[in-house]
């Protein structure tokens, strides 16, 4: 298993805890994160691209997915650096060479995580173009055809539905034999499509082992029927590791008590409808993003460790982490799971 975390970029993870004992946003906080997560086993950093901060509230800062990730490349020397990109805010040509560039910075470490865009109102905000959910991704079809053609064709021309280039030049090319990795997730036909086209790695939301083996059994069989080879499957998940169960229980029960003055209270609503197990289910997705409890990585270092192969036994090859205070908690994840004594 390789383990991944995600940049504090938003300053935390936890929308019912105001103060996580972590500050706002900051680079300062996210470079000594990163150079400490790289001394201590970790595998690689996720990104995550929003202008708007959908944890803390829309009002607090929320640190630039690309500028980060360029700083990032100039003071790590191992973390693979998996930046996210929504293609409908950036012209791929452009990206193409801004991309290329930070691989080179970073030695060959950059990997895209490709992400379809689902907040309408950012796009809004920012004036740019938001598109319907299965458009979306026939958008990214043809940003990806830019991107891959510019990386491995010198000139390169393309005469598409949204993009046209002529006799265009990207150098210096990314570092990688053939290109960075991509990754890229999503639960439609269309994303799943799209993904096993086009993309090399399968990233998925939170869920239990038997729902995640079948999500990658259904990628793998996708992947045959096209004639391609094998995935990169990765998974998000919220740890909490504790002395012991009912120690781990509590902090579960602290961060997912609602706070009424939270940004995002007002729109809780439309999380809390049907049965009284459905709605302490959308309770805790509501409190940690990206069905972070779901996993169950909740207990004592064996209880997580166990929960972890079950994951690798589901045919799981990373694990995209978030915890709270991160630095405190990601020191102990690796010294009681990564790498116990």
């Amino acid at each position: 298993m390789r383990y991944g975390f995600w940049a504090p970029v938003f300053g935390g993870w936890l929308r019912n805890v105001p103060d996580e004992g972590m500050g706002r946003a900051s680079w300062d906080y996210t470079r000594r994160l990163c150079q400490r997560a790289e001394q201590i086993g970790y595998d690689l950093t996720l990104v995550a691209e929003l202008n708007l901060n959908d944890i803390k509230g829309i009002d607090q800062p929320a640190l630039d997915a690309w500028s980060t990730a360029a700083a990032l490349a100039a003071v790590t020397e191992r973390l693979e650096l998996m930046v996210a990109v929504r293609p409908n805010f950036h012209h791929p040509a452009l990206f193409a060479k801004q991309a290329a560039n930070i691989d080179n910075i970073s030695g060959g470490r950059l990997a895209l995580n490709v992400v379809s865009s689902w907040w309408a109102d950012e796009a809004t905000q920012y004036g740019l173009q938001f598109d319907q959910h299965d458009d979306r991704y026939g958008r990214t079809a043809e940003w990806l055809d830019v991107v891959d053609g510019l990386w491995t064709h010198t000139p390169f021309t393309h005469d598409g539905k949204r993009y046209q280039l002529k006799d265009a030049i990207c150098e210096p090319k990314p570092i990688a034999p053939r290109r960075p990795v991509i990754y890229a997730g999503g639960e439609s036909e269309a994303a799943k499509s799209m993904i096993a086209q086009r993309c090399d790695a399968y990233v998925m939301h939170g869920d239990e082992p038997d729902v995640i083996a079948g999500k990658i059994a259904d990628m793998r069989e996708r992947r045959e029927r096209l004639g391609l080879g094998p995935m990169t499957y990765g998974m998000a998940a919220y740890a909490i590791v504790r002395n012991t169960a009912e120690e781990a229980s509590a902090e579960v029960e602290r961060i997912t008590t609602l706070d009424p003055q939270a940004p995002g209270f007002a729109n809780l609503s439309q999380w809390l409808s049907g049965t009284e197990l459905e709605r302490e289910l959308k309770v805790k997705e509501y409190s940690v993003s990206n069905r972070g409890l779901r996993p169950g990585l909740v207990g004592t270092a064996d209880q997580v460790r166990a929960r972890t192969g079950e994951f690798e036994a589901a045919g799981l090859d990373l694990l995209l982490l978030q915890m709270s205070p991160q630095l405190e908690e990601m020191e102990r994840f690796s010294a009681e799971v990564i790498r116990p004594a």
